[in-house]
């Protein structure tokens, strides 16, 4: 008796899925736990902020995985090109509108990457958070500014601030 060859094609298949889902349930699952929010002192200087900037961009921010020149630009001298980058607009201004609307402004090259909004799961960064990562891009290339006094996001528009969740002062 000759086996058509759809059959044979449909067998495959089918086996093969079974075989591919029984090895995947032999891969262990880990549970990861959302990050917590970072505490950042209320009188923490520019340096200060930097530094976890720093922490944030190789940890909770998850940064370094698209930011190597491939996926998405490199971000050494950041500092110093973010000036240039629109007219008329300070690099301040430039790095921060670009934390909270990562979409606004694309640099040549990667126009296929969608950075999350920082502010918005699965980051939920805080504004404090974000203004640690300011001021550690404004370390790339520059000298950090930004100080916890320093409005952004929607503190900067004028509304209060949200409540961060987890709280931020320490």
């Amino acid at each position: 008796m000759k086996i058509p060859v759809p059959v044979k094609v449909a067998a495959l298949v089918v086996l093969t899925t079974l075989f591919y889902t029984y090895v995947g349930q032999l891969v262990p699952q880990k549970e990861v736990p959302a990050p917590e929010a970072i505490k950042i002192k209320q009188d923490a200087t520019p340096a200060e902020l930097a530094a976890l900037g720093e922490e944030i961009v190789n940890g909770k921010g998850l940064c370094m995985t698209c930011h190597t020149g491939v996926r998405a630009p490199k971000l050494d001298g950041i500092a110093a090109s973010a000036g240039n980058r629109v007219p008329g607009m300070s690099a301040f201004d430039y790095l921060v509108q670009s934390l909270y609307e990562p979409d606004a402004f694309i640099v040549g090259g990667f126009g296929d990457t969608q950075m999350p909004k920082l502010d918005e799961p699965p980051m939920n960064l805080t504004d404090d958070e974000i203004r640690a990562l300011v001021a550690w891009l404004q370390a790339q290339g520059g000298t950090p500014t930004i100080t916890m006094d320093t409005p952004i996001g929607a503190e900067a528009a004028g509304a209060p601030p949200a409540a961060a969740p987890g709280g931020t002062e320490g």
